[in-house]
């Protein structure tokens, strides 16, 4: 579990990655979120970090479109 703070910043970060994904793409935004996670609990929690890793995601998500 990560504390508050750091849950905040997750979430942020996983709803600015994905603003222009629409909600219902749930398999991508679940990969994203995914991915995010992974590397929060490997220890890196930089906003920057952390974005980077959620645009990488997002370029690799699954969508019903591919």
């Amino acid at each position: 579990m990560f504390d508050p703070p750091t849950t905040a910043l997750l979430r942020a970060v996983l709803n600015e990655v994905c603003e222009s994904v629409s909600h219902r793409e749930i398999r991508a935004r679940t990969h994203v979120a995914s991915k995010i996670l992974e590397a929060a609990t490997k220890g890196e929690v930089s906003l920057d970090e952390l974005r980077q890793v959620g645009r990488d995601a997002l370029s690799r998500a699954p969508t019903m479109w591919r």
